[in-house]
Formats: structure tokens, C-alpha cells, sequence
């Protein structure tokens, strides 16, 4: 069962007592919020003795923060403990019956990213939208060997969790795929091993290759892959979900909705996987993600005899045409939106026009 999301977010560290939205977590801007809250405070004595408490108390924010709302997502939320002692948390919104579509995002966002796509599939698909162990509203373990619970913080990792996660809610069965930033090479190492159960394709701004030979490599992920100062600055200043936050875009956000985005990564403890997704972006042979992403790039073509639709911000200085040349060449048959004016969070800047349009795509190719 999931808690409606409501309120506003608010978690302590180290929580004496309940806080005022009990064992729930986000904001809902939609006319079932005082229904909504008198059912959770009524419940919230059993909260506190039992499993919710604890969450509050590990929650992903601490209560010295600011009350932070988040705009336009007013979804229930869920979670599974994909590894012990370590939940993940995800959105299961639209008919159970209806077609799935997996929504991956990546790195320094989180499944609020996706909340306009949601809103426009939800009514006939079902929508399957996880956050990363360590991101958005998933729980943020520790990787030092001494951590109880412990968690490696690489992309075999985010694979078994994103195949943990499906088998538990029980889709086994043919989805979409709908990717973004490192949420493609999740996506498509899972694909890997489930090549059947992948009916189509939305690809947003990604890579499921290796980094294109006329590619630089981005002074910005240099410097925190490489170099403690950038370390640091991530995880002392939140300089990356910040930074993406606000040049991610070619439309500047609106400010609650650019705190939305860095909400969950208030504190150098739940800024890990932010710099951890970094330092383990692959370059070459010695890296240990190099492997899946070998494999996945050299597979890529194998998918082109499904639906694809690729959606693109062209303003992205890390994924820019370079890596849509790529997807091109390997998915010729793949319907394609380019856009001079949006860059690397594209779904903020083309919403409007990206999600009917994706609606059309998933129309015109029903799974059959």
C-alpha cells in the first residue's frame, strides 16, 4: 500500500516525535490533501511504533530546512526493500491493466522529472517511475565498508534494483522503456538481459554507448570524477543539482519548482549518489562499469527493429549531438524531435509539446 503524497517535506535526522504529515512524503496541491492528511494523522500512532517512524527518523531531509513543496506531483507513493534494509521508493500510477511504461531518470534528478509525462500516460498507461537507491525519496545508505545497511553505489547495482523493483510489484511482462541521463544505461543493461520484454522506446537526452570519439569530456564531471575539490563542491554545496538545475534548462524553472529538484540532496550524507553516479561514469577498460557499457553499446543496434521515439534538448553540453548522431545511426527508424531551443532536462523545456507527442508515438504503436 502507498501514502498519497502530501504536505510538505520536512524529515529530521533524528526525530523526537512524528512530523506534521506522518509517514508520508511530498506535497499535493490537489483538493484531497485535508482528506488525505486526517487519514494519515489518524494513523499516525501506529506510524510511530512501527515501520513509518523509522523512516521518518531516516528519512532524506533534515528538519532544519525549509518546508519545500513539489509542484505538480500529486502521486501516491510507494516503496520495496530491493536489497535488506535498503527501500526504494516509486511511483505506480494508471490502470493496472494498462500498458507499462518504466520511466528511468538520472543524475542529479529524481522520478519528479518525469511528473508531466505522468500526468499525460496515467489515464491509460500504467507508469512505473522509480528513484534511485540514494536519490529522490529512496532511502540514501552509506558505502563505507563499516555500514549497516551497506550500499555499492554502481550501475550493476542500479540494474539488479531496477529488476528487484519490477519482479516485486509483479511486471513481468512486455514494457516501454522511457529513459533519461543515466536512466539510459540502466535502462538499456536491463534490456540487455530482458531484450523480449522491450516492446519501445523513449529516449530523452542519454547515452547507451560509450562516449563518442569527437566527444570532450566536460570539464564539470571531470572535476567531480576525478578530483576531491570536486567532491567537495558536490557534496559541500550541492553545486551539481544545483548547477543542473538552473543551465540544465534552456526556460529557466520556476523557484519552487528548481527546489523541488534539489530538495532531496540537502546535506553532504544525502549528496552520496550524487557524486557516486559521477565518479562512476566509464571511460575506458579500468572502470567498473565499463563492462555493462561496452555490452549495452555494442548491442544497441539489436533494438532498432522496435518503436523508438527520441526526444532531444540540444542545448545539452554534456549529452549533445554527439551522442543523438549515435542514436541515429544505431535506431534509424526512430521518430525524432530536436529541439535548438531546450537543453539537458528537455521534458522541463518542451513539455508541452514532448508529451503529446509521446502520447502519439505510444498510440500509433500499441504492444501487440
Amino acid at each position: 500500500m502507498g501514502n498519497t503524497i502530501v504536505g510538505h517535506w520536512c524529515w529530521r535526522e533524528d526525530c523526537p516525535q512524528p512530523v506534521r504529515s506522518g509517514a508520508v512524503y511530498g506535497h499535493s496541491d490537489g483538493p484531497r490533501d485535508n482528506a488525505v492528511q486526517m487519514e494519515n494523522e489518524q494513523a499516525r500512532p501506529a506510524a510511530a511504533a512501527g515501520r513509518g517512524a523509522r523512516r521518518l527518523q531516516c528519512g532524506a531531509l533534515s528538519c532544519n530546512a525549509p518546508a519545500v513543496s513539489f509542484p505538480g506531483y500529486d502521486f501516491t507513493s510507494h516503496h520495496l526493500e530491493v536489497r535488506p534494509g535498503i527501500r526504494m521508493h516509486y511511483l505506480d500510477e494508471g490502470p493496472r491493466d494498462g500498458e507499462v511504461v518504466v520511466m528511468l531518470h538520472g543524475n542529479p534528478s529524481w522520478s519528479y522529472y518525469w511528473r508531466h509525462l505522468v500526468h499525460g500516460l496515467r489515464d491509460r498507461w500504467r507508469c512505473i517511475v522509480p528513484d534511485h537507491i540514494g536519490m529522490g525519496l529512496s532511502d540514501k545508505p552509506d558505502d563505507r565498508p563499516i555500514a549497516t545497511p551497506r550500499y555499492d553505489y554502481t550501475l550493476r547495482s542500479r540494474v539488479d534494483d531496477l529488476s528487484t523493483l519490477l519482479e516485486g510489484i509483479g511486471i513481468t511482462g512486455p514494457v516501454t522503456l522511457a529513459v533519461h541521463d543515466w536512466g539510459g544505461l540502466i535502462g538499456f543493461s536491463w534490456a540487455l538481459g530482458h531484450p523480449s520484454r522491450v516492446k519501445r522506446l523513449v529516449i530523452l537526452n542519454t547515452a547507451a554507448f560509450p562516449m563518442p570519439a569527437a566527444k570532450t569530456m566536460p570539464w564539470q564531471l571531470s572535476l567531480g570524477r576525478d578530483y576531491f575539490l570536486g567532491e567537495v563542491l558536490i557534496r559541500g554545496a550541492n553545486a551539481f543539482a544545483e548547477g543542473a538545475a538552473r543551465i540544465g534548462v534552456a526556460r529557466p524553472m520556476p523557484r519552487d519548482v528548481r527546489r523541488a529538484y534539489v530538495a532531496p540532496y540537502d546535506s553532504w550524507r544525502n549528496r552520496l549518489a550524487v557524486i557516486r553516479f559521477i565518479q562512476d561514469i566509464p571511460l575506458g577498460s579500468g572502470d567498473r562499469a565499463w563492462p555493462l557499457l561496452d555490452a549495452v553499446g555494442r548491442a544497441l543496434p539489436s533494438f532498432a527493429n522496435r518503436p523508438a521515439f527520441i526526444g532531444w534538448g540540444l542545448k545539452d553540453f554534456v549529452f549533445d549531438h554527439h551522442f543523438l548522431d549515435r542514436f541515429r545511426a544505431d535506431l534509424p527508424q526512430a521518430e525524432v524531435m530536436a529541439f535548438e531551443d531546450a537543453a539537458h532536462y528537455v521534458l522541463e523545456d518542451k513539455h508541452e509539446v514532448l508529451v503529446p507527442a509521446i502520447r502519439g508515438f505510444l498510440d500509433r504503436h500499441p504492444v501487440i
